[in-house]
């Protein structure tokens, strides 16, 4: 259990010696919050289910091993908050932004060597835990570039599953493509997804489960009345295996999938940086986080659900406010959340209730949210956004691995161009500058 002192973190998330401060008990479980954390653990976990079966379908994993990996996810999460609490009211799960990477693995790999590039992702964010770089990552790749790389893939998202809105029931198709009952579909789709956006406008900053709930029940209830397209969760078999790749993986292969997991690796530790600056903003109790307890946390969940041929996962922005609103203020919320979903996990035909319209609307709605983030970069300033909307293009276009380093490529030239040729520095000195400067900026990043 977490000391009733510790050093003061810094603004950065990481601690340093300054002067000790008391903090407010427990990371992972407090009896005068107990109530109040189960009830957010099942808010938070019911609305964890639709973005979970959303994230494994564009991932190309089955639903049922998405849901065991956030079930898995929140139990190391929990434990792990007993003894290094990185965020203090964080929800684990898969997170959005990895699920095209995650396809593109499925898709060069084959699901049968995904197991071995989990556990290899997790090996390379246990080094990076142990090194403490996550401190040096995010200086390394900008902000703004990782914003772009997001907006990119919320596009993909976006596109994908606006497919859902104008899906009809096998039966109802016909030669004529806008036939009357795909027209009917748009229409119900288009109803779904503005009132979903209302009562998210409405409620977003109270109790923002409350539109997922609204959707998600009226769907099930219309679904009694009219034919929709539904949601078919494939009972697959859970067991353990060793994640060891393909006897067939040629050394090329092997070589490519090293590279693949080290990409999902630093997005990941990326992405749960950033997103641990925004739960630290939301603690109720003004708590500060360790992004390295968290990594440690990430790398042990991602390791062993590799065991059983598992997803990656973080603590994402989206559960994480809705678990802070909904009345959380330990991580024993985290612990229901699990609790939820391995009821559906385990009850696989409970998800057949759900149409693809609302799920549409639910992951149309977080692409979004995703390519919005490039608001945020316009805090940096036009270069900033331009580069962005840059790397965001390439992600959609090229791929999520070749779009990022295609704009750090353009970004590292630009800048060498403009100290070589405006500040008249040699080469040498502008390569010799910039790792001076990574270390200088990290220096207080203990």
């Amino acid at each position: 259990m977490q000391s009733d002192t510790e050093s003061r973190p810094s603004s950065s998330g990481q601690q340093n010696d300054s002067t000790p401060v008391t903090l407010p008990g427990s990371a992972a479980f407090q009896s005068q919050y107990a109530l109040r954390d189960t009830a957010a653990g099942l808010i938070t976990g019911a609305m964890a289910i639709p973005l979970s079966i959303g994230i494994a379908i564009m991932s190309d994993y089955p639903i049922k091993v998405g849901l065991a990996t956030v079930a898995f996810a929140c139990l190391v999460g929990w434990i792990n908050a007993w003894f290094r609490p990185g965020n203090f009211i964080g929800a684990p799960g898969i997170a959005a932004g990895l699920a095209p990477v995650l396809a593109l693995g499925v898709a060069s790999f084959g699901i049968q060597n995904m197991a071995f590039c989990i556990f290899l992702t997790a090996f390379m964010q246990a080094v990076i835990w142990h090194f403490n770089w996550q401190r040096y990552l995010l200086i390394a790749v900008p902000a703004y570039l990782v914003e772009g790389l997001l907006a990119g893939v919320g596009l993909k998202i976006l596109l994908k599953f606006f497919e859902f809105t104008y899906e009809i029931p096998e039966d109802a198709v016909s030669e004529e493509f806008w036939n009357s009952t795909r027209y009917q579909m748009v229409t119900i789709s288009a109803i779904g997804f503005v009132g979903f956006i209302y009562l998210f406008s409405k409620f977003k900053d109270t109790q923002p489960a409350i539109p997922y709930f609204a959707l998600i029940i009226a769907g099930a209830l219309l679904a009694q009345v009219i034919t929709v397209p539904m949601i078919y969760v494939e009972d697959v078999e859970l067991f353990l295996r060793l994640p060891l790749p393909e006897p067939d993986v040629t050394m090329m292969i092997m070589i490519t999938m090293v590279l693949f997991c080290l990409m999902l690796a630093i997005i990941d530790v990326i992405e749960q940086v950033m997103s641990n600056a925004a739960i630290e903003k939301i603690d109720p109790l003004k708590r500060k986080t360790n992004s390295n307890n968290s990594l440690l946390a990430i790398w042990i969940a991602n390791m062993g659900s590799s065991f059983f041929g598992g997803m990656t996962n973080l603590d994402g922005l989206a559960k994480s406010t809705t678990n802070r609103l909904a009345g959380a203020y330990t991580k024993f919320s985290v612990l229901v959340i699990g609790f939820v979903v391995v009821f559906f996990t385990f009850n696989p035909a409970y998800l057949d209730y759900l149409p693809k319209f609302a799920l549409a609307a639910i992951m149309m709605f977080s692409g979004y949210k995703m390519i919005a983030g490039l608001v945020h970069v316009t805090h940096y300033g036009p270069y900033a956004l331009i580069l962005a909307v840059l790397c965001g293009g390439l992600v959609f276009m090229v791929g999520i691995f070749e779009g990022l380093l295609i704009a750090m490529a353009v970004h590292g030239i630009i800048h060498y161009m403009v100290y070589t040729k405006h500040d008249n520095m040699r080469g040498g000195d502008v390569v010799k500058r910039y790792f001076e400067n990574l270390k200088r900026d990290s220096s207080n990043l203990q």
